[in-house]
């Protein structure tokens, strides 16, 4: 699973301009879902974005997470996370989990996250989305399940 994390002061998401989901400060969650994840990826990362530490302390070092905080979830689904950029001018999707696969997932994750104590709102699966949202800093993070180590591309010399 990818998460892209953007701490915002205020985030919303709407479905035909109507807001399904709509946040103060705390967290805008962008989340897709490969063919290989499983709910153990969802377990890791739910875990990993509550505890996360990217609110700042009294001293202005980033030292609290979103339950230190008392912030508030905006989860969204998003495939294109796994788009692949590096052939062609089209993305691909090939790492991208199925609809039914990713649905599952997502909505496993949502409750993870729901049974904590941070309120968790979402926006509508496979639904097309505007997402608004005030960054707050700006901090964006990319949290993955798995790292797989990049292949480097042999260097041409150029001599």
């Amino acid at each position: 699973m990818r998460l892209v994390i953007q701490r915002v002061r205020e985030a919303r998401v709407e479905v035909d301009g109507i807001a399904t989901g709509a946040i103060a400060a705390g967290l805008l969650v962008l989340v897709a879902v490969a063919k290989t994840d499983t709910a153990a990826d969802a377990d890791y990362l739910a875990e990993k974005l509550l505890s996360l530490r990217i609110f700042c302390d009294s001293e202005g070092k980033m030292n609290r997470s979103v339950v230190d905080t008392a912030g508030s979830l905006l989860v969204v689904s998003n495939f294109t996370l796994y788009g692949d950029c590096n052939k062609g001018r089209r993305p691909g999707f090939d790492l991208a989990a199925p609809p039914e696969q990713a649905r599952a997932l997502y909505e496993y994750f949502l409750e993870k996250l729901r049974l904590s104590a941070v309120p968790v709102e979402a926006g509508i699966f496979q639904a097309s989305m505007a997402v608004h949202l005030v960054n707050d800093g700006p901090v964006t993070l990319l949290c993955e399940s798995r790292c797989e180590p990049r292949k480097e591309k042999p260097h041409r010399n150029s001599s």
